[in-house]
């Protein structure tokens, strides 16, 4: 049997904070969380950061520093995708919660395929909770979660500047 699977998509801003809400709650009670993230390799990112102060917070990154091109994902960007899905394949003790970061995104624009992400996902014990983030998510992935949660955005300023602390 396996865990819990919440999927949060959406074109609307938060899918990734939404996760990580619940690893703070997680490590609250001193549950082990992991974070793999995908298409993300900034290291001066929060979620990065944090895990220095939170004994129980891991954050693994398959990703460049720089943008994927979502039309034309270069094959670095397709490399690294694969070497997140594989380790997230052998981990050998899962923890409580396991956050998939963008695997939504990695998987519309062919960098992975929905059924290899479903085959990793069977594999994962009952015991590990575990929330895929990301744009565009796969209709198989959709059916095949538990949760499915769409974050809209319904109004947002013309022109966004990012903040440390809030968009990173």
């Amino acid at each position: 049997m396996k865990g819990n699977i919440f999927l949060i998509t959406g074109n609307g801003a938060g899918k990734t904070t939404a996760a990580l809400g619940a690893a703070l709650r997680a490590c609250g009670h001193k549950q082990s969380v992991l974070m793999v993230q995908f298409m993300k390799g900034r290291k001066d990112i929060g979620e990065f950061k944090i895990q220095k102060q939170l004994k129980t917070f891991k954050v693994y990154q398959f990703g460049r520093k720089q943008f994927v091109d979502l039309k034309h994902p270069e094959l670095e960007d397709m490399k690294k995708a694969q070497e997140g899905l594989e380790f997230v394949r052998k981990i050998k003790k899962y923890p409580e919660v396991l956050i998939l970061d963008e695997v939504n995104l990695a998987i519309s624009t062919g960098m992975l395929k929905a059924e290899e992400v479903i085959a990793v996902l069977k594999k994962i014990p009952a015991r590990c909770s575990v929330f895929i983030t990301g744009r565009y998510a796969s209709p198989k992935l959709m059916e095949y979660a538990d949760y499915v949660n769409e974050i809209l955005l319904l109004k947002a300023p013309k022109e966004i500047k990012t903040r440390k602390g809030i968009e990173f």
